[in-house]
């Protein structure tokens, strides 16, 4: 196997191993190379066509900023019980008193933005409100039934009727302001 390195890709270095066979490998971590700090479950993505360091240069801070937010969020979130297709009836259709039931899936980017979020909802309102995470991959069928077609959903049920719907990453506000209706 041949390693070759080309001077117009400083971000990738390329492999062959065969006439047809290619696969690019990093070459340096991208967020050692942006002076950014590592995050433990969220990463950081850049979907420009310019080069992170060129972009960072122009508008100094700005990657920054957002990575801090990130990592600070990961921090703050706390775990929330996960219902499932075997669960569902005993945790939400009868619980006693308000569930709060987050509809995600793990590949969901707001998603797992709004996790912190429920997760200081879920501490705020304990013993109030009960609050669960259902993965959609994981129970399609549930997910079906509530006619879910975007997620994040946020669902509020009480004594296993749905009361309320709030659709997309939304701020805390929103998501209190539809709880307190329901407290």
């Amino acid at each position: 196997m041949a390693a070759l390195s080309s001077p117009s890709s400083s971000r990738f270095a390329t492999s062959v191993s065969g006439p047809a066979m290619m696969t690019l490998l990093p070459a340096v971590s991208l967020s050692s190379r942006r002076g950014l700090p590592e995050c433990k479950g969220l990463k950081i993505q850049s979907y420009s066509k310019l080069s992170f360091a060129s972009y960072n240069s122009r508008y100094p801070g700005v990657s920054k900023r957002r990575a801090a937010v990130v990592c600070e969020a990961q921090e703050t979130a706390l775990d929330i019980p996960a219902v499932t297709d075997r669960t569902w009836q005993s945790l939400v259709l009868k619980a006693d008193g308000p569930v709060l039931v987050e509809f995600w899936a793990p590949w969901c980017g707001p998603c797992r933005m709004i996790h912190p979020v429920i997760g200081e909802l879920a501490q705020q309102y304990a013993g109030k409100l009960k609050c669960f995470q259902l993965n959609t991959d994981d129970s399609p069928s549930i997910a079906t039934q509530y006619g879910i077609r975007s997620i994040p959903t946020i669902m509020i049920f009480i004594n296993g009727e749905k009361k309320d719907a709030v659709i997309g990453a939304v701020p805390k506000t929103t998501l209190s302001a539809s709880i307190e209706k329901f407290l």
